[in-house]
């Protein structure tokens, strides 16, 4: 059970963003390959988890010093090979895009989480919000099929308790699909919060969530 927690915030607190990617959407608007490890599930995958601020902005790459270290990430291997694949091409092992999410994003968060925990909190969240259980529980599947914008939102709200905010891109056809989900946290990396404020960006009224 996700714990709702209500915060003041400052104009200059920081949160975080859980950002999950779908990777269908991803897969049919740019090329894409696999990790090493083969095909990922047909699940949201793990973006990253970004500090930002109650104003929109967002620090990055706040200790060049601190590089990634996998041994200090050992116990979360298959967890992470699983749920945080990258899909960028030519095909790797994910660890640079495991050190890029962590030198430009995690370093900024390093005075509530240190690296392990860091990888740990978005590994924790994305399995306590379990989204593709929360879309599906509402009859959204990943088929092909159009889907009003606003049940999507109504859905993970009604199972998480909280906003998202939804990213769409554009497939080949020029179709709006449904592309990346956004959830709120404290800096504590352990509960979900309102949004204070929300990405740039805009989908059409009904978006496609296209298969995997």
């Amino acid at each position: 059970m996700i714990q709702r927690l209500k915060i003041e915030l400052s104009d200059n607190f920081p949160i975080l963003h859980l950002a999950v990617l779908w990777p269908g959407s991803y897969c049919d608007s740019k090329e894409c390959c696999y990790p090493n490890t083969g095909k990922p599930a047909s699940d949201f995958g793990i973006h990253g988890l970004w500090p930002n601020y109650n104003d929109g902005s967002y620090p990055s790459n706040c200790d060049p010093q601190s590089q990634f270290d996998p041994s200090k990430i050992l116990d979360l291997t298959s967890r992470i090979q699983k749920e945080w694949p990258s899909l960028a091409c030519p095909s790797s092992d994910n660890l640079d895009f495991w050190s890029h999410e962590w030198v430009k994003h995690g370093t900024c968060s390093m005075s509530d989480l240190d690296q392990h925990d860091y990888f740990a909190a978005a590994l924790n969240l994305k399995e306590q919000i379990n989204l593709m259980q929360v879309l599906e529980k509402s009859g959204i599947h990943p088929n092909g099929e159009v889907y009003d914008l606003g049940s999507i939102k109504d859905a993970i709200k009604e199972g998480t308790d909280y906003t998202p905010w939804i990213e769409c891109n554009r497939d080949e056809s020029g179709n709006s699909q449904l592309y990346q989900v956004y959830m709120c946290v404290d800096t504590s990396g352990s509960n979900l919060i309102e949004c204070p404020v929300f990405p740039h960006g805009k989908c059409n009224s009904s978006i496609e969530f296209p298969s995997f």
